[in-house]
């Protein structure tokens, strides 16, 4: 009754945020509509009307040219010597430059083998008309008018652009030059409602003018977000599109004028929807309000219901905890009886998942009989040390020892674990589908199918796996060993699949890894120190052992070599020893043992800040010592 009530209560909560959520997803998406299509309407109309006024700026200096050259070319044709042309066009340059601006430099060009100035400017000796922008250009273009692409003064630091006309006799060529401080001008001013700044682009994505002065002459084909802005300037027709420039989104305005140039505004988005935002904030704080009060008083009336699923879900995480724990210690005790075959139960257990995963278990299964792996051979702690690591054969006697860990598992997990599947695979792990197991001798499907599925993990594991009498088994042995096993030692369709995962593995990753040399490094200020515990842990198989009798020898240990455990002196000369300690933790995230001669005060809780893995006491005690070293490097579940 009680958990009907709280699903009611929760699902009345969810329908009412629900609805309000679709509400103001309604109202931010018609505001958001709406002003987006408004403000690029705007945007559209405003930018075409400054890019009109720049492109009629630009077309008087096409038409006072294309007027010029007409002129000249029929004043060629009809005899005209240089002289006359000459004063010709120094007069349209004065009545250019009276009639429209200074930015009208004035009209050149090249005439009859020779170079012409309306405003008397003598070249040097080194120039060459006919080598120039303006005059190739002109000569590729043929009877079309060009513009040349604008580049920067460098003696007034101004921006120049040049239009210039071939004339009828396939050589000569009328020029105009155009300052474009009046394009900057102009395009200083350009903006949408006070908002936003402009520049212009030639084709080549090089900036001729810009709000920001700095930026003339800056080259937008670039990685980032110039060339984000290029490419949906040259790609977006004249309509309005989005970009992220300076870690903001903004919107991009583009339209392109005479020859190839390109009018540009870029407004911030958050600029823009400015008053849609504070619309919808104010509107998502009323509603949260309306939902505030509403859920309190749905709370008051819930609150006993709730306080009560709320300790009963806790007793639940605490048993599951619980469960856990215990099945990590259980395993960390078995890998610390039997370390030669340390991770076998893993092993077992992720072949295990692999096959129920095949078979197509659920979660639930799968999980089970994944516990069921990692913890089916927990009854060998009831099994002597001297035969779990014995190398030779057993007697009659040691092997009654092995049968009998299935039924010391069942007895230990049933206890301890409401999963029934669990305890039967410790127990029945080792029972042949011919009938011939043990403990119980159950045949075929009779036998539960999770111990079936360990049957199989379990073998193959064995033979791929490193033991005290023999190296693992090449590949095609173990498989040609399943084969021979189906419907004697396994289910023959749990056999198939692993079979197949045989097959599927031709690297042959499926078997107990190398675990390859641990180095271990001291760091202790007295080299007796150093040496007692380089004795004490030469009993370990694969270690190496380094030693640092300072700071500076410890880390340069560290950067040098693949460190997998440190055991560090508190009192380290040159430095603090927690200054060590966190030196060291910046370095690396290998786990450290502290060693300390001090037994009282606050040690305990001084260490306890330092967050390590264990600590020991000096003079360190060989077997104390051992295994904390063993436990940390190989303890905890650890996979090989």
């Amino acid at each position: 009754m009680k958990s009907s009530i709280t699903k009611h209560f929760w699902l009345t909560v969810i329908l009412i945020f629900v609805l309000q959520a679709v509400m103001l997803a309604f109202i931010f998406t018609s505001f958001f509509q709406s002003s987006s299509a408004n403000i690029r309407e705007l945007g559209v109309g405003n930018l075409k009307s400054q890019a009109t006024m720049i492109e009629n700026y630009l077309n008087k200096g096409r038409d006072v040219l294309w007027f010029a050259a007409e002129s000249v070319d029929f004043m060629a044709k009809n005899g005209a010597d240089r002289e006359e042309i000459m004063a010709y066009i120094q007069a349209e340059t004065v009545s250019m430059q009276r009639q429209f601006d200074k930015n009208f430099t004035g009209i050149y060009g090249y005439l009859r083998g020779g170079y012409i100035d309306g405003v008397g400017w003598v070249p040097p000796a080194d120039y060459i008309a006919t080598e120039r922008s303006w005059y190739t250009e002109a000569k590729l273009a043929g009877n079309k008018m060009v513009m040349t692409p604008p580049y920067i003064d460098a003696q007034t630091g101004d921006t120049v652009v040049s239009f210039s006309q071939m004339l009828s006799d396939g050589e000569s060529v009328i020029a105009l030059d155009i300052v474009l401080n009046e394009v900057q001008r102009i395009t200083e001013n350009m903006n949408i409602n006070g908002m936003g700044y402009g520049f212009i682009l030639d084709g080549n994505g090089r900036v001729i003018a810009h709000s920001n002065k700095a930026e003339r002459g800056e080259s937008y084909f670039e990685p980032g977000e110039h060339g984000a802005i290029l490419s949906g300037v040259f790609g977006s027709a004249g309509q309005g599109f989005e970009t992220d420039i300076g870690g903001e989104r903004c919107t991009v305005f583009s339209q392109p004028i005479v020859d190839d140039l390109y009018v540009v505004i870029v407004v911030s988005n958050t600029r823009l929807f400015h008053g849609l935002w504070m619309q919808i904030i104010a509107g998502v704080l009323l509603s949260a309000i309306i939902f505030g009060i509403i859920v309190v008083f749905c709370v008051i009336s819930t609150r006993r219901i709730a306080r009560a699923e709320k300790l009963e879900k806790k007793s639940r995480e605490r048993l599951d905890q619980v469960n856990m724990n215990i099945i990590r210690a259980l395993t960390s005790t078995i890998d610390a009886k039997d370390r030669y075959t340390s991770g076998h139960s893993h092993r077992v257990a992720d072949y295990a998942l692999t096959i129920a995963k095949r078979m197509g278990k659920s979660e639930e299964e799968q999980q089970a009989i994944y516990y069921a792996g990692v913890l089916h051979d927990v009854g060998k702690i009831r099994i002597p040390l001297s035969v779990i690591n014995k190398p030779g054969k057993l007697t009659k006697e040691e092997f009654n020892y092995i049968r009998i860990h299935p039924v010391s598992g069942y007895n230990i997990l049933r206890d301890i674990h409401n999963d029934e599947r669990i305890s039967q695979g410790a127990k029945y792990h080792h029972e042949r589908y011919d009938g011939k197991g043990y403990p119980s001798g159950l045949a075929g499907e009779n036998i539960p199918e999770v111990a079936r599925i360990l049957a199989v993990a379990d073998a193959y594991d064995a033979m791929a796996s490193d033991r005290s009498y023999r190296r693992a088994l090449p590949q095609d042995v173990i498989r040609s060993e399943i084969e021979k096993g189906k419907g004697t030692q396994f289910d023959p369709a749990i056999a198939d699949i692993m079979l197949q995962l045989i097959d599927e593995d031709k690297g042959y990753e499926m078997r107990q890894k190398e675990s390859g040399t641990k180095n271990i490094l001291i760091v202790d200020t007295d080299p007796t120190n150093i040496q007692a515990a380089r004795d004490i842990l030469s009993k370990i198989k694969s270690v190496s052992v380094l030693g640092a009798d300072s700071a500076e020898t410890a880390l340069l240990a560290l950067h040098e070599n693949n460190i997998s455990l440190i055991l560090l002196d508190i009192t380290v000369p040159g430095t603090d020893g927690r200054a060590l300690y966190q030196s060291i933790g910046e370095e690396s995230h290998t786990p450290i043992v502290i060693m300390t001669s001090e037994k009282g005060g606050d040690m305990l809780e001084r260490i306890g800040e330092l967050n390590i893995a264990d600590y020991l006491t000096k003079p360190l005690n060989e077997f104390i010592t051992l295994e904390t070293v063993h436990g940390i490097l190989y303890g905890n579940g650890t996979k090989n």
